[in-house]
């Protein structure tokens, strides 16, 4: 497999859409295939579980949205990740399976083994190389969030958790960064657009430099 697959993580609010974006343009405009994409929601039925798992007026059980997150996953390896890196495109995914480990393990409560062990059967085994953790304080995730409301933007089930809920995901996912260094990178999302585009391109310059070697 001769693509490479990149992810970003982040609470809501915390720009990582709108830095996938600019990121995907910008390796595109230097001649790379890059695939955007995001979980849930990267295939036809991955966009049917996404209406499901973030409809704020459909209670979902926490076992059951563990393992549709699992199901639009596997789905989503299978059908979208997988062949894009084995024609040796770059591959961009808004969330993937360290969302699970933060949202569903961390914020919801189920073993570690538990999760890693769905994770692992959902993907084959497919990690990430390279993974970016857009980081901002609950208080201003939460406020963010709420700003988009005002502009028209839906709140989503997840969205609508208390602030305890989302100081675990975020303590997780900076757990996460402790333990695997050379593939998660920590990235301050407290600053302006165009100063964490800098950042990200660093980042991702430096990475893929370091692949040629």
């Amino acid at each position: 497999m001769s693509g490479i697959f990149l992810t970003f993580e982040g609470l809501d609010g915390s720009g990582k859409t709108t830095q996938l974006s600019l990121l995907a343009n910008h390796l595109r405009g230097l001649g790379f295939e890059v695939v955007s994409t995001c979980e849930p929601g990267g295939t036809i039925l991955g966009r049917r579980i996404r209406e499901i798992l973030l409809d704020e007026d459909a209670p979902v059980a926490p076992l059951a949205e563990l393992l549709l997150f699992a199901a639009d996953r596997a789905q989503h390896v299978e059908m979208l990740v997988r062949p894009a890196l084995e024609r040796g495109a770059i591959v961009i995914s808004d969330r993937y399976s360290d969302a699970t480990i933060a949202y569903q393990g961390a914020g919801r409560g189920f073993a570690s083994a538990t999760v890693k062990q769905i994770i692992k059967f959902a993907t084959s085994g497919l990690k990430p190389d390279l993974t970016l953790f857009f980081d901002v304080p609950v208080g201003e995730s939460i406020s963010r969030t709420n700003h988009r409301v005002t502009e028209g933007v839906a709140k989503n089930r997840l969205d609508s958790e208390a602030a305890e809920f989302h100081q675990k995901v975020r303590a997780a996912y900076l757990e996460i960064a402790e333990r695997e260094p050379k593939r998660f990178r920590v990235v301050d999302a407290k600053r302006s657009i165009t100063d964490i585009q800098k950042n990200v391109l660093q980042i991702v310059t430096d990475f893929l430099e370091a692949r040629k070697t």
